[in-house]
């Protein structure tokens, strides 16, 4: 004979409150993502989370050079006569963000809005004589004189 230690009921809600509590240990263990940035063209869209992010605090001096120079995973095709759009999270607008080409800064002063076009020509003029069929982007946060977050993306030169 078996005895029965909850009702039905008391069972389905024990049951329910043990779901709930794994559901929550979970989603403890996630770490928060990084602010995203993204590159539009057309109707074409990439996003990447940060290459270098360091829950918004400077990153250390050491690892900068070697943020800047990553390889881009994520690319986009693009025309010569065709627009780029970046838009980047309202917490690194906040702060203030930047691009980099090629490692070096593109642009005097930080930028404060969310999005921004720039035409894709400005990325694919000839350097030295020699016209280039990709460009690698950097978007870099900035908080002061400090970089607190560093995303990358490859721009591929459609023939």
């Amino acid at each position: 004979m078996t005895v029965a230690f909850f009702s039905g009921k008391r069972r389905r809600a024990a049951m329910a409150l043990g779901a709930v509590s794994a559901g929550l240990l979970v989603l403890s263990a996630c770490d928060k993502p990084t602010p995203l940035a993204t590159v539009t063209v057309g109707t074409d869209s990439v996003h990447t989370e940060a290459s270098c992010y360091n829950d918004g605090e400077a990153i250390k001096e050491s690892l900068i050079q070697g943020c800047l120079n990553k390889k881009a995973k994520t690319s986009i095709s693009v025309s010569s006569d065709d627009k780029i759009r970046f838009g980047v999270d309202p917490e690194i607008a906040d702060n203030g963000w930047t691009i980099f080409l090629g490692g070096q800064q593109a642009e005097p002063e930080p930028y404060t809005k969310t999005y921004r076009t720039i035409p894709a020509s400005a990325f694919f003029s000839a350097q030295g004589g020699e016209a280039t069929n990709k460009t690698q982007v950097t978007i870099v946060e900035t908080t002061g004189k400090k970089l607190t977050g560093i995303w990358q993306f490859e721009l591929k030169k459609k023939s």
